[in-house]
């Protein structure tokens, strides 16, 4: 049986006060002498009580608007899911005040991200929810947001070295410690694997260097053990590449790829693009007819979905764009509206997705 929720009157009838004298306690509010008040926090604390503060939240009438900056879902397919996930939280805490505002950014345009992110402080949130694609433009925000005492989350991109409230996302380094096991699984023979970025300003993308670290450490542990004298260096049979693609629209994007399917020298076995347009690589395999070249990729898009159903793409690992969004504004709720603590980091799991258990995955 569960524990049986302790009243008000309770706590009034176990500190000899009235019902009265305890409200005024819990909400610190009207006259009441400093030894009744002890006695009546020490017979809370006996009685374990639990103030319910959804009712108390209910009861107020106070707001909380919140400000999501987040890539525009128009321009990049990849941001519908988590802005369907705030959506749905939105459309849950609206009964306790809160109101979300979205700052939508060109993914392709620091400016973009500039003024979205500017007027998005500018609006005063009592809280902001934010995917930093720009680094080195995110870390002056932070700061004046830690100034004027504003709580932030991330997701999607986690900056270990900020203060922010939460993170919400993938833990992107075991993610692409876990696209290298992916892409090399099953295939024991020497040649090399291809790590595509596309249309991707690396320097600026801590996600991206931490999936392609990753990636990499997962083939330099394989190195096996010598028998032969210490000193021999170890020449590992796994070429691994990485190559920074232009926008699929530029005609660098074919030219690359065709020179690099080209040469019968480089014996590609595998590519792991670091974000979710894989389905930008596909065509090419189809094309050439390389169904032995294993493609691993991200995210559960349409495009994705049908090169995974024609095997041409063999892997997705699921990012839960749609929870990161809901879980992210669920995090500044907590804080802000139910007094909760919040964890610093919240990992979500690294889902393997292949033809086969596709039909798990999809949100109908």
């Amino acid at each position: 049986m569960g524990k049986t929720a302790v009243r008000i009157k309770d706590i009034a009838a176990k500190a000899n006060v009235s019902v009265g004298t305890v409200d005024r306690v819990l909400h610190n509010r009207g006259r009441v002498s400093e030894e009744v008040r002890q006695k009546v926090l020490l017979m809370m604390k006996e009685l374990e009580y639990e103030p319910n503060l959804i009712a108390r939240t209910l009861g107020s009438n106070r707001t909380y608007q919140l400000a999501v900056i987040q890539p525009d879902h128009t321009l990049d397919p990849y941001w519908q899911a988590p802005r369907n996930g705030l959506e749905k939280a939105a459309r849950e805490l609206k009964q306790y005040g809160v109101q979300i505002a979205v700052y939508s950014y060109d993914v392709t345009q620091v400016n973009s991200f500039l003024e979205q992110a500017e007027a998005a402080t500018k609006s005063e949130p009592a809280g902001i929810l934010i995917a930093p694609l720009f680094y080195r433009e995110s870390l002056a925000f932070f700061e004046r947001w830690q100034q004027q005492g504003i709580p932030y989350v991330l997701f999607n991109t986690y900056i270990a070295e900020l203060q922010s409230l939460s993170y919400v996302g993938q833990d992107s380094y075991q993610s692409g410690f876990l696209a290298g096991k992916l892409v090399q699984f099953g295939q024991p023979q020497p040649g090399t694997f291809l790590i595509a970025h596309i249309a991707e300003d690396i320097a600026n993308s801590v996600h991206i260097t931490q999936k392609e670290r990753g990636f990499r450490d997962y083939f330099a542990q394989l190195a096996p053990t010598l028998d032969g004298p210490a000193d021999e260096p170890y020449k590992s049979p796994y070429n691994i590449i990485s190559l920074d693609l232009p926008h699929p629209s530029e005609p660098a994007f074919a030219r690359q790829l065709n020179r690099l399917l080209d040469d019968a020298d480089i014996q590609l076995k595998g590519i792991f693009v670091s974000t979710s347009k894989a389905y930008e690589i596909a065509p090419y395999l189809q094309a050439y007819r390389r169904e032995d070249i294993r493609l691993v990729g991200y995210d559960l898009l349409e495009k994705n979905i049908h090169f995974l159903h024609e095997n041409i793409i063999d892997f997705l690992i699921n990012q839960n764009p749609k929870k990161q969004g809901y879980r992210g504004i669920y995090a500044l709720a907590d804080v802000l509206v139910f007094k909760k603590e919040v964890p610093l980091l919240k990992y979500l799991p690294l889902d393997i997705i292949t033809k086969e258990n596709l039909q798990y995955y999809v949100d109908k």
